[in-house]
C-alpha cells in the first residue's frame, strides 16, 4: 500500500481567453517591446475607430438626430465587442468602457478636424511602433496573425492591469 500511485487529475484545459492571451504574450517578451505596445495598442486602436467612423454611411432618415451615433464603426464595436465577449465578459465590459471614451473623443474631434487623416495617421505610426517593438523582440507574428493580434492587443494590455490586480477576467 505504501506505494500506490498517486491519482492523476486530467490535465487543466485553458479557456480560449488564456490561450488567446498567451499567444499574444510570446510574441511581447521583451520589455521594450512590451512599452512600445502599452503606447501603440491604444493608437492603433484609436486609428482604426477613428478611420472606419469617417467612411460615409447612408443617411437613415428614421435615425432622426442619433444619425451621428450609427455609421461603419458601429459595426465594428459591436462585433468587436461580441467577440470579446466570447471570449471574457470582464474585459468585454472594459473594452466597451474604453471604446465609449473613444467614440466620445471621436465626436468632439469630428466637427473640428479631418477626422480620417488623424485615424490614418494614428493607425500608421501605432503600427510603425509596434513593427520597431517587434524588431526588439527578434520575431514577428505572420501576416495572418497581425489581424487577430490587433483584436486581442486591447484585451491583453486591460488582461495585465487586471492580473495586478488580482481580478479574475
Amino acid at each position: 500500500m505504501k506505494n500506490q500511485p498517486k491519482a492523476k487529475h486530467p490535465p487543466i484545459e485553458k479557456r480560449p481567453v488564456d490561450a488567446q492571451l498567451d499567444e499574444y504574450a510570446s510574441f511581447h517578451t521583451n520589455p521594450t517591446n512590451r512599452v512600445i505596445n502599452y503606447i501603440c495598442i491604444p493608437l492603433v486602436t484609436f486609428g482604426i475607430l477613428a478611420f472606419v467612423w469617417s467612411i460615409p454611411f447612408p443617411k437613415l432618415e428614421f435615425l432622426g438626430k442619433n444619425q451621428t451615433f450609427i455609421n461603419w464603426a458601429s459595426f465594428v464595436v459591436a462585433f468587436t465587442l461580441y467577440y470579446y465577449l466570447r471570449l471574457s465578459p470582464m474585459l468585454s465590459y472594459i473594452m466597451l468602457f474604453f471604446l465609449g471614451v473613444f467614440s466620445y473623443i471621436i465626436v468632439s474631434l469630428e466637427q473640428h478636424l479631418v477626422l480620417a487623416q488623424i485615424g490614418l495617421l494614428l493607425f500608421v505610426i501605432g503600427n510603425l511602433g509596434q513593427l520597431i517593438g517587434y524588431k526588439k523582440e527578434g520575431r514577428k507574428p505572420a501576416f495572418a496573425q497581425d489581424f487577430k493580434f490587433m483584436l486581442i492587443g486591447p484585451m491583453w494590455l486591460f488582461s495585465l492591469i487586471l492580473k495586478k490586480f488580482k481580478i479574475r477576467y
